[in-house]
C-alpha cells in the first residue's frame, strides 16, 4: 500500500501478437490493471488506434524491448500475455529497478525451438506462418486463433469470442511481431530476474507448452505457477472467472 498522498505504482499489461488489446479489455476492466499497447502501436489523445503504426515499428526484438522500457514509468507492476509476456520478461531483465512484479500469462523464454530447447514452434513453421501473414494479413488470424485454442474445454466458444474481440494492428506490426517472436531467447536472462513473478498457464496450451512454464517456474528465483485445467493459450476466454481468481491485484 502506498503512503497517504502518494499514487500507487501503475500495473500495466501487454497484449499478445495479432489480436490487439480488444480481447483483454473487458477481462481486465475493474482489476486494477491498465492495458499497454505493444511497441509500435500509436494511439491518438482520445485513446483510439491511429490508422497506422509509428513510421518505423521496431524491427527487432531487442529494439522493441528498448521502446517498451522507454515508455515505462519509474516503477510499475508489469504483466503480459504471450508475446506481451515475452516483452515483459525482457523488460524486467533490462530494467529490474523499474519492475516491482511480473504477471506472465502463457509465457515462454523462447517461442521457437533452439538447441537444448524443444518447447516451442519449429523455425520452419514460424516462417510458413509469416509467409501467410505477409500474403493475407489479418485474414490469417481466424485459423491462428482456432489452432491455439485447441485443447481448451471450450475451444469453439473461446475462438469465437477472441475473433469477435480482436482489434488487429496494421500489417507492419503484424509482420514485425513475428520477427520478435522468432528472435527472442531469454533463457540466459531468466535466472537473474529476482522480482516476484506470477505465471498463469493453461494446462493444454498448444502454442506455449506447459513444459516452458515449468521451466520458468524452476529458473525464476521468485516465481509461482498457477495452472488452469482445461484451458489452452487464452485462459481468460470465453469465461474469465477462473483466470481472474489467479490474477494478482496490484
Amino acid at each position: 500500500m502506498s503512503p497517504a498522498g502518494t499514487l500507487a505504482p501503475p500495473a500495466l499489461f501487454l497484449p499478445g501478437w495479432g489480436l490487439g488489446c480488444g480481447p483483454l479489455a473487458t477481462v481486465l476492466e475493474g482489476s486494477g490493471w491498465q492495458l499497454l499497447d505493444l511497441p509500435g502501436i500509436k494511439r491518438n489523445p482520445q485513446g483510439n488506434l491511429q490508422g497506422n503504426p509509428q513510421e518505423n515499428p521496431p524491427a527487432h526484438f531487442d529494439s522493441a524491448v528498448e521502446a517498451l522500457c522507454a515508455c515505462l514509468p519509474p516503477s510499475c507492476h508489469l504483466g503480459g500475455w504471450s508475446l506481451g509476456a515475452l516483452l515483459a520478461l525482457a523488460a524486467a531483465a533490462r530494467a529490474p529497478e523499474r519492475i516491482i512484479s511480473l504477471t506472465l500469462v502463457a509465457a515462454t523464454p523462447s517461442f521457437v525451438q533452439r538447441p537444448a530447447w524443444p518447447h516451442g514452434l519449429s523455425p520452419a513453421a514460424l516462417q510458413d506462418f509469416a509467409a501467410r501473414v505477409a500474403k493475407a494479413g489479418a485474414g490469417a488470424l481466424p485459423r491462428f486463433i482456432a489452432l491455439f485454442c485447441q485443447g481448451d474445454h471450450e475451444a469453439r466458444a473461446a475462438a469465437r469470442r477472441l475473433g469477435q474481440q480482436a482489434s488487429p494492428p496494421a500489417q507492419e506490426l503484424l509482420e514485425a511481431g513475428l520477427v520478435w517472436l522468432g528472435e527472442a531467447d531469454l533463457r540466459e536472462a531468466v535466472p537473474h530476474i529476482t522480482c516476484p513473478v506470477t505465471l498463469i498457464h493453461g494446462e493444454t496450451d498448444p502454442l506455449m507448452p506447459l513444459a516452458a512454464a515449468r521451466w520458468l517456474q524452476e529458473q525464476l528465483p521468485a516465481a509461482r505457477l498457477q495452472l488452469l485445467p482445461g484451458k489452452a493459450h487464452a485462459p481468460f476466454s470465453p469465461d474469465p472467472a477462473l483466470f481472474l481468481e489467479q490474477l494478482p491485484r496490484p
